[in-house]
């Protein structure tokens, strides 16, 4: 991973458990759009935290990811929305996994960490020592 993005421990409620999950903090337009091109390899649990100014729309891209990836999409208050499975892609031409949604985070792990952690949509996200939303 690159040492210019900030990192954080969130921690990713389901029921009654805690899973805590290491991220990197992609919150400016140049720190998203590059996201995790060219990462070769993702420690277990850590992850990519998109922080976007407000609700978009639309999807994500794998152009230039060498590893396969899962991202849960999540509102403001944290609430995972959906979560998809993503192939990488070294070609001009990638696919776009766009959840159809309005999200405010997106949460990039390696593919099959969620399913693997029993997090679900549904589950809440902590960020910063505080929950927007009681689970």
């Amino acid at each position: 991973m690159t040492n210019s993005l900030k990192t954080k421990t969130i921690i990713i409620f389901s029921g009654y458990r805690r899973i805590k999950l290491t991220v990197h903090v992609a919150d400016t337009p140049g720190k998203i759009e590059k996201g995790l091109m060219f990462v070769e390899r993702l420690p277990e649990n850590e992850g990519m935290l998109f922080v976007f100014p407000g609700k978009i729309y639309g999807g994500f891209w794998m152009k230039n990811t060498y590893i396969p990836l899962s991202i849960a999409f999540l509102d403001s208050d944290g609430e995972i929305l959906k979560i998809m499975d993503m192939a990488p892609c070294m070609g001009d031409i990638c696919p776009i996994y766009d959840p159809q949604i309005s999200y405010h985070y997106a949460i990039e792990v390696n593919l099959g960490w969620f399913e693997k952690n029993q997090i679900k949509e549904g589950d809440y996200v902590k960020f910063d020592g505080t929950l927007r939303k009681v689970p």
